[in-house]
């Protein structure tokens, strides 16, 4: 497998990983500037020669993927037989530096309802390197010219068509994925509000909407769903930052977007 191949296989899979990479070679070594081994939490994929180098690369690969907010870093390794590496001596004569780049897990993002603010909102996290699922009961709004204004996306863009019952695409998202729920439907909202409590090891939830309707889902969620105070409380309502008052569709989706950004800064280190 190339490396771009296995960089492709960790990233589909949502797997953390640390592409390593032989930056600069004086005198003799294994490998040439540019060879590439891509670490995975338990594969490897290429090589960047073998032996102590390659060992000590991978124990510190693993430790950065451990590691939250790892930045990229170099190693040197002088390769003599006076020095005694972890895993042995190569003692080929050169000396070569390697990187180490991290290959975090993108964030996702998964937004129920995808009207005036949901497009809007799709649109500003389209520009950036996650997964978005767009979520809609109505086909209308997933029409393919409509979603044209995604082609340029740097995200990778799931659509999901649910004519009946939205919540089920929870159980389909990504651990820590990040829940918005805009739809067109109070019963709608509410219902994704009562599924996504239940549905383990999402990332944050949040719902657009007045205090007046969220004291009536916080009700609801309580006597009829069954859940407690804590629980509810992981809806954050309303969404956005709250010095940014603007009712306009783009204005509203400026502000959810930025506040999302800061969750993933203190939740997915990004």
């Amino acid at each position: 497998m190339t490396w771009i191949a296995a960089v492709a296989r960790l990233r589909g899979r949502r797997e953390a990983g640390v592409l390593v990479t032989v930056a600069t070679v004086r005198g003799h070594a294994p490998r040439k500037a540019g060879a590439k081994l891509v670490v995975g939490r338990t594969d490897t994929w290429g090589s960047i020669g073998g032996g102590n180098i390659e060992a000590v690369a991978i124990d510190r690969a693993r430790e950065l993927i451990d590691t939250p907010w790892a930045e990229p870093e170099l190693m040197e390794f002088a390769l003599n037989d006076k020095v005694t590496g972890r895993h042995g001596v190569q003692c080929c004569g050169g000396t070569v530096t390697v990187l180490l780049e991290p290959l975090p897990v993108r964030p996702a993002v998964a937004v129920f309802g995808v009207g005036h603010v949901g497009l809007e909102l799709a649109r500003i996290l389209a520009r950036h390197d996650l997964d978005l699922h767009l979520v809609d009961t109505r086909p209308d709004m997933l029409l393919a010219e409509r979603l044209a204004v995604l082609d340029d996306a740097v995200a990778q863009v799931h659509v999901h068509h649910t004519p009946l019952l939205p919540e089920e695409v929870l159980g389909e998202l990504a651990p820590g994925t990040h829940v918005l729920i805009a739809t067109h439907d109070h019963a709608e909202d509410a219902a994704l509000c009562d599924a996504a409590l239940r549905t383990p090891e999402l990332g944050s939830i949040g719902l657009i909407g007045s205090a007046a309707k969220w004291a009536r889902f916080r009700q609801r969620l309580a006597k009829e769903g069954g859940h407690d105070e804590a629980v509810i409380d992981r809806i954050k309502t309303p969404i956005g930052l709250p010095d940014i008052t603007g009712k306009e569709p783009a204005t509203i989706a400026v502000s959810v977007a930025a506040d999302l950004l800061l969750t993933f800064q203190k939740t997915d280190g990004g």
